[in-house]
């Protein structure tokens, strides 16, 4: 059975939406990944064009390979998790197909992806607190303020992290430089006397 690998990389947004369609060959896998911070809520919806004696399954894992999400023969559904840690996140769709029963149309895909504040029901959670449309458009507010505070704070600390490891490379090299010339100095200072000795047995030399 050939399979086709086909990954698609999408930016790090938080609080971002993803809408997507695409062509899945039959016996074929494509896969999208997304980096997602940690305790973010992720929502989805997806459709797969339904195709005769075609089994298309859906399966979400992260970098560990950790299944969040696992369905055979996917038509339509959605699927919601939330993340435990920052990490990337890959959704595969494989369709699976008998051989020689005829050429099959390629199966049409559509995914949508959400998380964080794009995920969140604020309508549901105005009925269930009783909020009024403003104070509804303030939580929203609130939490989109609380992603970008977080993710910058995210950034702060990669930034310090990046910084270190500079810091400490930098270091490494100049001790290495530094090693580097005590050797070549003391291979030299070898060379003078060796060749001084050598001649001076040959009587070159005083």
């Amino acid at each position: 059975m050939s399979r086709v690998y086909a990954i698609f990389l999408i930016p790090f947004l938080l609080g971002s939406a993803l809408s997507i369609s695409f062509f899945l060959p039959v016996n074929s896998r494509k896969c999208l990944r997304e980096e997602i911070h940690k305790d973010v809520l992720v929502t989805g919806e997806y459709e797969v064009g339904e195709q005769s004696s075609t089994k298309t399954n859906l399966k979400i894992t992260d970098s560990s390979g950790h299944i969040l999400y696992s369905k055979e023969e996917a038509t339509k559904g959605k699927f919601a998790f939330t993340t435990e840690d920052y990490d990337m996140f890959e959704v595969c769709f494989e369709s699976k197909f008998p051989m020689g029963t005829g050429r099959v149309p390629d199966q049409l895909v559509n995914l949508d992806m959400k998380h964080g504040v794009e995920a969140k029901n604020y309508e549901e959670i105005a009925k269930v607190e009783k909020l009024k449309p403003l104070e509804v458009e303030l939580r929203r507010l609130e939490d989109l303020s609380e992603s970008i505070v977080n993710d910058f704070a995210y950034m702060k600390k990669r930034e310090e992290e990046m910084r270190d490891t500079n810091e400490s490379t930098n270091t490494r090299v100049l001790y290495f430089s530094i090693f580097s010339m005590c050797c070549l100095i003391g291979l030299a200072t070898w060379q003078v006397f060796y060749l001084r000795r050598f001649f001076k047995a040959k009587k070159l030399i005083e």
